[in-house]
């Protein structure tokens, strides 16, 4: 009997491990009871239904946006052109830096037509813009077609400008035979009405007909003040003798080109009003003083920035008592660097006027010229005299260590920035 009960128990004992270690490993199959083991409940409360996790995806996507910095668009098209020039040669910098007429850059004698020869060129040599005279402009259909081709060739967006002040002078649009477009008067005759009103619809007729050919760059207004009356280069071209009108003048048609994507180009810096000579010719001076020209020459040029002109043109002119020397604006740090951008407060485009002048030429090889340009804080060499030669000697300066790629990437950079709106 003891012996009986002895066999009980150890069954009884026995039965309790089994079931014990069924219900720690959870592989026992028996009655269902409608609960499931211990075991079985940590498992579910540790694997979250599929809402769960979607819901809880969600929050972690909200929280990341809400921790990640916002960039700004400003931000984006920064990082946008940096890019872009961190993957450009240095010789394709380098012609970003230049505006030349088609025939310089083909040295066909004249161009009237985009073609293989315009593709060739273009692909050699991706200049900044191209400029176009009278004797590339027939009509409207041929310019037209000229313009589109060129920009299609073109690996970087191209400025395409023309002279286009208004008047009876320099118009190469509308005192051209096989244009039917508005023709605006002169801007001494607006100047001398003083309807502002005038300026700024003259600024529109001009950006409107140029638009539609394809142009984007017009290099006007004058901005120049006509304190000689001896002044014969820019005569009637000027707004007049009276600064503040000729400030607000500049301004209107700045305004006017704008309503059409036209970008102005101011000209040219630091005034042509008031000199006797003829830069296309020699050298020539601004004899005036600093406190004169910020009260007279300077505003045309102060106003126009402010209604958001791109480019300002720096003329090849010397201001001695300044300066103290007859280095012309084109090549000077003093007054590129230390006038225009510092006491203007100009942040835009320098262009220099053409690079071709005897003011240039008598004095300077285009080689010379071309890295003295960008030394002094210029931006882009308008039409050098030869422009192979400028091209290799901005390269060879860079090469050598006279100029820094630092120097190229920032002309580079204001460049971009205009072309990529």
């Amino acid at each position: 009997m003891k012996r009986k009960m002895i066999r009980h128990a150890a069954a009884a004992i026995l039965l309790t491990a089994a079931l014990v270690g069924c219900a720690v490993s959870g592989g026992c199959q028996g009655k269902d009871t409608g609960r499931g083991s211990a075991a079985d409940e940590n498992v579910s409360k540790e694997q979250p239904s599929e809402s769960e996790s979607g819901e809880k995806a969600e929050r972690e996507e909200k929280e990341e946006k809400e921790t990640k910095p916002v960039i700004s668009e400003e931000e984006q098209r920064r990082q946008q052109i940096s890019r872009i020039i961190s993957g450009m040669t240095l010789e394709e910098k380098v012609c970003q830096l230049f505006m030349v007429t088609p025939e310089q850059l083909t040295h066909v004698s004249t161009v009237v037509q985009a073609g293989e020869s315009t593709k060739a060129s273009l692909e050699k040599y991706p200049v900044g813009g191209l400029v176009y005279f009278k004797q590339n402009i027939l009509d409207e259909e041929q310019i037209k077609t000229m313009i589109a081709n060129s920009r299609s060739y073109s690996k970087y967006p191209l400025f395409i400008g023309v002279d286009e002040e208004g008047g009876s002078l320099v118009a190469r649009i509308a005192n051209n035979e096989g244009f039917s477009v508005e023709k605006v008067p002169d801007m001494q005759t607006i100047g001398a009405s003083e309807d502002y009103e005038a300026a700024y619809q003259a600024g529109r007729t001009i950006g409107s007909y140029l638009s539609e050919l394809g142009f984007d760059m017009d290099f006007a207004p004058v901005a120049d003040v006509l304190t000689n009356p001896n002044n014969t280069v820019i005569g009637k071209r000027s707004f007049g003798p009276d600064a503040k009108v000729d400030a607000q003048m500049a301004a209107q048609v700045v305004k006017g080109l704008k309503e059409y994507n036209i970008k102005a180009v101011l000209k040219h810096f630091p005034g042509h009003g008031g000199t006797d000579g003829d830069s296309h010719e020699a050298a020539v001076a601004n004899e005036r003083t600093l406190e004169q020209l910020e009260e007279t020459e300077f505003l045309p040029f102060v106003s126009g920035i402010q209604a958001g002109a791109k480019f300002v043109m720096v003329g090849h002119i010397s201001l001695p008592e300044v300066t103290g020397d007859s280095i012309p604006a084109t090549l000077s740090p003093a007054i590129i660097g230390g006038l225009l951008r510092e006491r203007l407060g100009f942040d835009g485009i320098v262009i220099t006027d053409s690079m071709s002048m005897g003011a240039i030429t008598n004095y300077y090889t285009p080689a010379e010229a071309a890295v003295k340009v960008i030394q002094a804080g210029g931006d882009m060499i308008l039409m050098p005299a030869d422009f192979e030669q400028a091209y290799e000697g901005v390269l060879d300066a860079v090469r050598d260590g006279t100029l820094s790629e630092e120097r190229i990437n920032e002309s580079v950079y204001r460049i971009l920035d205009c072309k990529i709106e």
